[in-house]
């Protein structure tokens, strides 16, 4: 049976079914487990939770004698879902103040899940489902606030952080390709899960901050195989999540790994993992080089024949824009800034935010233009370094302010 209690009235023992309120106001990634450990009751009683959960025929129940006023009691079918966020839109200031509390919590997800994998513990995809929908929501409300964001990662916590940026990437994607709602949640679900191999390589070479030597390259190699296994031992994980963890290396002219598969053998969901790995590890910081650029990096990977299908690359840019947030551009008046939101009608008309001069080499009174509502039009892409601007990112990111 289970019932629902106060916070106050949680103790060591019980198992834990599941918290009342939304996934960001409590201090888990996972529900579901028996509370051995008293910091685990101090951060349920110092979060935003008022009320959990309890199963009773799992752990136990409340101390003899206590009164827990509004007792309530039910079948696990009979727990209320968390009341479900407003799915309209929003605009990029405002849906990334929730983006980066999905960002934050994602990463501590990941990081807990790679503890686990490491310990032999199962993967459960019931745990990781609350993730993916907040991931998925934010997507639906506004995709360029959390998937931005997401790319703003460290060369320290890029393992963890590039499993958020992905799973974000493949949502935006199966949207585009105007996949449906359980199929989209698979893709989120594959992006969240697709390195989970990584677990299992030595930190040492991950975070290695020069180019592998042979030796520890074939090692790397092996992390799709050993993060399928994985899944293989895991629980309720679907078949297309597995193919996507252990086929998204492959490319199409058969020289991607660990199969060399060519462009009919791979699915369609492995070629979406393909290219939102890719995108989002050139886009990164990582501890041997910095990020590129994301127009540039578009531009790039557009230019790799064989790696990428073609249409699904295409989907890809459209839901990105080829001047994705981040882009720093220089616009026909000779003003240079950086994108800060996608234009709804036309992919060439993103809202920039000028801040420097190309003509007078200097920098100017921070503007943002949206050029769907201008005369201006992009020029083209530019090299902030040969202007000796630094830190791109911190304009774009002060319209989060």
């Amino acid at each position: 049976m289970l019932k629902k209690i106060s916070v106050e009235h949680v103790r060591l023992g019980m198992h834990l079914q599941a918290f009342c309120g939304d996934w960001l106001d409590h201090p888990f990634w996972r529900t579901k487990f028996v509370l051995t450990d008293p910091n685990d009751i101090t951060l349920i009683r110092e979060s935003q939770i008022s009320e959990v959960w309890i199963d009773l025929s799992k752990g136990q129940d409340i101390e003899p004698g206590e009164e827990i006023g509004n007792e309530e009691a039910a079948s696990a079918a009979d727990i209320p879902s968390p009341p479900q966020e407003s799915l309209a839109k929003a605009s990029f200031n405002d849906e990334v103040k929730r983006a980066a509390k999905i960002c934050a919590r994602g990463k501590e997800a990941v990081v807990l899940m790679f503890q686990e994998a490491r310990m032999g513990k199962a993967i459960e995809a019931e745990a990781a489902a609350p993730l993916v929908e907040e991931i998925s929501n934010s997507i639906m409300r506004n995709p360029g606030a959390l998937i931005s964001l997401a790319r703003l990662k460290t060369s320290d916590d890029y393992t963890y952080m590039h499993s958020v940026a992905v799973c974000a990437l493949m949502i935006a994607l199966s949207r585009q390709l105007a996949l449906d709602d359980a199929q989209t949640r698979d893709a989120g679900m594959a992006g969240l899960l697709h390195d989970l191999g990584k677990a299992l390589m030595p930190h040492e070479v991950l975070s290695k901050p020069g180019k592998l030597s042979d030796a520890e390259f074939d090692l790397i190699k092996t992390h799709p195989k050993e993060g399928h296994k994985l899944l293989l031992a895991g629980q309720g994980i679907s078949d297309m999540v597995k193919d996507v963890c252990l086929h998204h290396h492959e490319k199409l002219d058969g020289s991607g790994y660990p199969k060399g598969l060519q462009d009919k053998d791979i699915s369609l969901f492995a070629k979406m993992g393909a290219v939102c790995d890719v995108y989002d590890a050139i886009t990164s910081n990582r501890p041997y080089k910095a990020g590129w650029d994301p127009a540039e990096s578009i531009k790039r990977m557009a230019e790799w024949q064989g790696h990428f299908d073609p249409q699904v690359f295409q989907a890809f840019v459209k839901s990105l824009g080829i001047y994705p947030i981040g882009s720093f551009v220089r616009l026909e008046s000779g003003k240079l800034g950086v994108v800060v939101e996608q234009g709804e009608q036309s992919l060439l008309k993103p809202r920039v935010r000028v801040f420097f001069s190309s003509k007078a080499q200097a920098y100017i009174k921070p503007e943002t233009i949206d050029l769907a509502r201008s005369a201006e039009k992009i020029a083209g892409r530019e090299d902030a370094e040969k202007w000796g601007i630094k830190d791109v990112d911190r304009y774009w990111a002060a319209e989060t302010a």
